[in-house]
């Protein structure tokens, strides 16, 4: 099995339980696996036949910037259902980050995998 990663994804998006938190715009940042069989795009060097870190980059960037989300949990869903219904990803492992979420300097979040990891 190979590997694309993305690390360091920071995205603005209104996240949080809290009604202070639905009034702000606050960064999230994701670190994303996901399964990809390289070979093909390898040895034509062709972008069609690699999975696009460029169009998944996009493609979250837009769905997490334009929407809401109370828990990190359902955004970390969010994603992890896009990159497989939308770009094939048979599996994802995406770590969420809300960071300050509990005090300065302290990071939180998710790390979830979904899908069935290739040999």
């Amino acid at each position: 099995m190979d590997i694309v990663y993305i690390r360091g994804l920071m995205i603005e998006t209104t996240i949080g339980i809290h009604d202070w938190e639905k009034k702000i715009r606050r960064p999230v940042i994701l670190d994303i696996e996901m399964a990809s069989d390289i070979a093909r795009a390898a040895a034509t060097d062709r972008i069609e036949e690699a999975l696009d870190y460029n169009a998944v980059t996009k493609r979250l960037t837009q769905e997490v910037s334009a929407n809401r989300f109370e828990l990190v949990e359902t955004l970390a869903e969010r994603c992890a259902a896009i990159l497989r219904d939308e770009h094939g990803v048979p599996w994802v492992r995406l770590s969420l980050n809300k960071p300050g979420a509990v005090g300065e300097g302290v990071d939180v979040g998710v790390v979830i995998e979904r899908g069935t990891k290739p040999d």
